[in-house]
């Protein structure tokens, strides 16, 4: 029996200056969805990081669409995977009160989307289904203690 292996197409952005931790927050949407749901996830996302993030999958696409030996049609592909990498902090400095200095860390990241085929994409299978087995011996459930209420002479 012959495995077929997985093929992929990737697009990289490096050196983004957007913080890594602000963009997998919009990466983490977009993972596993077939390209138009992720196309459209980006355009109404609120985030800047999405603008970024649309422009490598944008890329990745059309890497796919003119690879000489695949011809993918861009409309049947999946996001695959889809990671943020951390890139270097450019470090600044601010001049503060009474003489110091307050650091600025500007934190770029490097975002990488790769791309597949939906055929290549093995089906979720499903769960077993849980069957219900009454619990073993269990304990009685302690009456809840209640605090006594004063007594009003009338």
């Amino acid at each position: 029996m012959a495995t077929r292996e997985l093929r992929e197409v990737a697009a990289t952005a490096k050196f983004v200056h957007i913080s890594p931790r602000k963009a997998r927050l919009v990466v983490d949407h977009i993972r596993g969805r077939s390209v138009p749901e992720a196309r459209t996830v980006l355009a109404f996302s609120q985030r800047a990081a999405a603008r970024e993030i649309d422009k490598v999958l944008r890329s990745a696409i059309a890497n796919a669409e003119t690879h000489p030996d695949l011809r993918w049609d861009g409309d049947e592909l999946v996001v695959s995977s889809v990671y943020v990498d951390e890139g270097p902090t450019i470090k600044r400095w601010k001049a503060r009160a009474r003489g110091r200095v307050g650091r600025i860390h500007k934190r770029t990241c490097h975002i990488t989307v790769k791309v597949t085929r939906l055929e290549q994409i093995k089906p979720l299978s499903k769960p077993a289904p849980k069957t219900e087995t009454p619990p073993a011996a269990a304990a009685p459930a302690k009456p809840r203690a209640t605090r006594k209420k004063k007594e009003v002479a009338v």
